[in-house]
């Protein structure tokens, strides 16, 4: 089996910064892309910040700038740091990876953590 677990969310100030962490854990033979997504309440879940394998990353206009993501492959493990937060970065952050499993059945697709929250707030 595989899990992807989020922590590192909750509440900080506007101006403030978090950093996020996913952790593969399960049957895991190989972790291509990741990513950051995260979903408002009433909106639509949004991509963030993805990475490759090999460290190529792309990100939203609005995290360009702002956000890193990061990838640890020899602890399955990506990260998201979060700097000048405003109000408009609450929201449910969700861990996405495409996952190669390790043991039959030999499934190669995307993965989902629970989510993590994040409230911006004065």
């Amino acid at each position: 089996q595989v899990q992807l677990v989020e922590s590192g969310g909750g509440l900080v100030q506007p101006g403030g910064s978090l950093r996020l962490s996913c952790a593969a854990s399960g049957s895991i033979r190989s972790i291509n892309g990741m990513g950051w997504y995260r979903q408002a309440p009433g909106k639509q879940r949004e991509l963030v910040a993805k990475i490759t394998n090999g460290g190529s990353t792309t990100y939203s206009e609005s995290a360009k700038g702002r956000f890193t993501i990061t990838r640890d492959n020899t602890k399955n493990t990506m990260y998201l740091q979060m700097n000048s937060l405003t109000p408009e970065d609450t929201a449910v952050y969700l861990c996405n990876a495409d996952i190669t499993r390790s043991n039959w059945p030999y499934y190669r697709g995307d993965y989902w953590g629970q989510g993590t929250q994040v409230t911006v707030s004065s």
